[in-house]
């Protein structure tokens, strides 16, 4: 017979005072079913939904590529400025660098400087040594190198330097870089605008570019110092096409134009437009005396300047008659008075305003007519 099991019902009663778990352990955490799906303690608000690991993969790549695309495009922008930048100071000549001297290319423009010895490279060789070079040469980059604009005697004062010193330094030149394309006419500006200010350049050095200029451009000596001496005043345009003038009819005999002095020019230019044959004697002298320096070759024109011969004493008019009519024009009454050796025009019109071809060809044609029988 099986034995028969005792049951005792305890009642255990809580301390108002709760001292705690013995031994200190802490209260036993409870669990919460809130986010249960269909525990009776869930809470009544939806439970948040859960993303697997693949989505938290692609969630942190898409926020990556996003942060990635705008430092992208921020430094795209930046990049961007700087190129501007660069463009705008390039334009004005204001990015320099050190390039080697004999990649410097002379062909592009016909420089108003002699080839001839400059006497005065020395004192710039020597400012050089002493202090370095304080303006950068102008070049404009090409595909084999670059060509100068500005700077001829900085340049053969490097260069000088390198074959005489042997020092690396001035194998290479501080150099402005300007844009290529840039018109021709633009080029030759820069160039003649930066020596028109230097006392140094002569009459000879300005009037032998413009007729360079205008051989290569195909217009007249006049026209291509108006064009490259726009900056300089009326006086000193004047001077300059007196020159070319001068040179021009020298032929290309003259060696040494640079060293003419302005009144030693004018007077010649003044001969030869007095007298063209003085032209082709002063080409005769120069070949029966080449002369081998720029001080003989000056002396030769001087002597044959003062050796002008005298003005042909002319008879004396015999003849005192005039002759002078009126003539019906749209613009008022045009008056002809003609004496011995002598026509003058009168009429309210501005004749300078006509061309020199129209007007050289008005007058041979007026000649002519008077010329027949």
């Amino acid at each position: 017979m099986a034995k028969k099991r005792s049951v005792f019902d305890i009642d255990f009663v809580a301390d108002d005072e709760d001292e705690g778990f013995p031994a200190g352990n802490p209260p036993l955490e409870t669990k919460s079913f809130g986010n249960v799906q269909g525990h009776p303690l869930q809470n009544r608000d939806p439970a948040p939904a859960r993303r697997g690991p693949m989505a938290s993969a692609i969630s942190e790549n898409a926020d990556a590529n996003s942060t990635r695309a705008l430092t992208e495009a921020k430094i795209r922008a930046e990049n961007d400025a700087l190129a501007h930048e660069h463009v705008r100071l390039k334009k004005l000549g204001l990015i320099t660098d050190l390039i080697p001297t004999d990649k410097v290319h002379l062909s592009k423009l016909t420089r108003d400087r002699s080839a001839n010895a400059d006497p005065e490279l020395e004192e710039l060789k020597q400012s050089i040594q002493a202090v370095g070079l304080s303006n950068p040469i102008r070049v404009e980059q090409t595909d084999t190198g670059y060509e100068l604009i500005q700077g001829f005697r900085r340049l053969s004062a490097f260069r000088a330097l390198a074959q005489e010193t042997g020092d690396p330094r001035y194998e290479k030149i501080p150099a402005a870089l300007v844009p290529r394309g840039e018109p021709l006419i633009d080029l030759y500006r820069k160039m003649v605008d930066e020596n028109l200010v230097r006392k140094d350049v002569s009459f000879g050095e300005m009037a032998q570019l413009a007729l360079s200029y205008a051989r290569d451009e195909g217009m007249e000596a006049d026209d291509a110092v108006g064009i490259l001496y726009a900056s300089a005043l009326k006086q000193k345009r004047s001077y300059i096409r007196q020159f070319a003038r001068m040179l021009d009819g020298a032929g290309g005999a003259i060696r040494h134009p640079e060293a003419i002095p302005r009144a030693l020019g004018l007077d010649l230019a003044k001969q030869f437009e007095a007298e063209p044959e003085r032209a082709g004697q002063l080409c005769a002298e120069l070949r029966r005396h080449p002369a081998d320096t720029p001080d003989e070759e000056v002396q030769i024109l001087r002597q044959f300047a003062a050796a002008k011969p005298a003005p042909q004493s002319r008879p004396p008019r015999q003849s005192s008659a005039k002759t002078s009519l009126r003539l019906n024009r749209p613009e008022g009454d045009a008056r002809v008075i003609a004496t011995d050796g002598r026509v003058e025009l009168r009429l309210a019109r501005d004749f300078s305003v006509v061309s020199k071809a129209r007007l050289q060809a008005g007058i041979e044609a007026l000649l002519r007519e008077l010329e027949k029988e």
